[in-house]
């Protein structure tokens, strides 16, 4: 995607590069009145069509989470996931960081409010890490991935990395995980090459 601008499906759906352009903001047409709103929350033609990808998904998730809640960073340096990420109540900040050694923005993040309200999604490629932090008073955070959760080869930086230097938009120590409280540095972890 470097290079290119937003790109619009037949349905609808929009996806703008990111600072980091292989990580896209995704964004349906959505259609609403008094009575509600409607809108494809996947359609895998048109995905494949403003991505230019042509990922297939293999398992969805589903957390829900408390304000103040760090989740991440994450990812899985064997069978490594391709994520697209959604909020469907509540708003949390979603964090993108490029751990690909060869990248000329390896090291480098993208943040990116995801709401209910927005129905903004974001492409998170392999070869990133993943964290988000719930911002309203609990999320609900749907993601699809294209490979299967693996334990064993699950990996976890720490999400305050200074050499990262993310902005989490907190006023208080977050709440986190006993795994991603022992987070990595970045320079300590297994990446990408």
């Amino acid at each position: 995607m470097n290079g290119i601008s937003d790109r619009v499906a037949a349905n609808g759906l929009r996806a703008t590069p990111a600072e980091i352009p292989q990580v896209l903001i995704i964004e349906p047409k959505v259609f609403g009145d008094q009575r509600g709103f409607f809108f494809e929350s996947f359609n895998q033609e048109a995905f494949n069509q403003v991505t230019g990808l042509n990922a297939h998904f293999v398992q969805d998730n589903h957390s829900r989470s408390a304000k103040g809640v760090l989740r991440g960073l994450h990812y899985q340096i064997q069978q490594p996931q391709g994520k697209l990420v959604r909020v469907v109540s509540g708003d949390v900040l979603d964090v993108a960081v490029d751990i690909r050694r060869s990248s000329p923005t390896y090291g480098k993040a993208v943040t990116v409010l995801l709401s209910g309200e927005n129905h903004r999604q974001l492409w998170v490629p392999p070869g990133f890490a993943h964290g988000f932090v719930v911002l309203s008073e609990t999320a609900d955070f749907l993601y699809k991935t294209t490979d299967y959760y693996a334990p064993a080869f699950e990996r976890c930086i720490l999400w305050n990395d200074p050499a990262i230097g993310i902005d989490w938009q907190l006023t208080e120590q977050p709440k986190l995980s006993g795994k991603d409280a022992v987070g990595l540095l970045l320079s300590e972890a297994d990446v990408f090459a």
